[in-house]
């Protein structure tokens, strides 16, 4: 807690996000989020300060000024996923979001394909409900500075959605007219599919190496990290194109109601005593 509250000696720090490790890594699904938690949460995140901008606090930890919360009237009920509102109401209002990757705290993650689909559909409805709500508000020079993000998780959107494309249109070659899979990639892109591979796992090597000091044997996940791409990118692209029409459906001010999935913890889990 030191860590984070530390921060709020400088007036304009309105939250502090910490450093969010899986613990439970008794399964392949648990043991590549370990990798995910570094690359995607605290990698990026340490990207985006580099801006002075941070796209959402971790839900499961967080500290907030609560000065800041009672300007931005405190949290949405409606959001699905009340960190990236209160990110983004605290940004807009200028004030600032840091990033502090020594304060942890240990999370149980699903390790189900299907608890997984459950909280990455929420995550995805989540950002593009957000993003949607607070899009009137970008448009104006005190919040240009926050048009980085906006760029950033749109052409995370685009990418889902031409991934969806590729993956329907090679699925029918193979099937209507019966490409030779030994003369014609199907869903692999040749020389631009092996450099973005290359590209995923130095990122996941960095950002495992960075995190180490904080979590110790981080380095022995590495070794799964190469299933990364192949499970947890379909299910991103997946999920980010079923969340926009569902968003879009959703009915306006309907309060946000979610069933937490499954956890992956069991009694005889090595890691449930850490």
């Amino acid at each position: 807690m030191n860590w984070l509250v530390r921060h709020f000696d400088e007036p304009e720090v309105g939250a502090v996000t910490g450093n969010p490790r899986v613990r439970n890594r008794s399964t392949l699904l648990g043991r590549i989020q370990v990798g995910e938690f570094s690359s995607i949460v605290g990698l990026i995140k340490r990207a985006q300060r580099s801006i002075g901008l941070i796209f959402t606090v971790s839900g499961v930890i967080a500290a907030f000024r609560r000065s800041a919360l009672h300007e931005v009237g405190y949290w949405s009920p409606e959001k699905l996923t009340e960190d990236v509102d209160i990110s983004w109401k605290l940004q807009l209002a200028d004030w600032e979001v840091r990033f502090e990757p020594r304060a942890l705290c240990w999370i149980l993650m699903p390790e189900t394909l299907g608890g997984l689909w459950k909280q990455r559909l929420r995550w995805s409805m989540g950002g593009t409900q957000v993003l949607l709500d607070y899009w009137p508000q970008l448009f104006g020079w005190q919040t240009l500075r926050l048009w980085p993000l906006v760029i950033e998780y749109a052409m995370s959107m685009l990418w889902a959605c031409l991934f969806a494309v590729l993956a329907v249109y090679r699925t029918m070659d193979l099937i209507i007219y019966k490409i030779d899979l030994q003369s014609a990639p199907i869903l692999l892109m040749g020389w631009a599919g092996l450099l973005i591979a290359t590209t995923c796992m130095v990122q996941m090597a960095l950002s495992l190496a960075l995190d180490r000091p904080y979590d110790r044997g981080l380095l022995k996940n590495y070794f799964w990290m190469i299933w990364y791409p192949f499970v947890y990118w379909i299910i991103t692209a997946a999920t980010a194109v079923v969340a926009i029409p569902k968003t879009l459906a959703r009915e306006t001010g309907k309060r946000a109601r979610w069933t937490s999935p499954d956890r992956g913890i069991t009694p005889n889990d090595p890691n449930a005593s850490r």
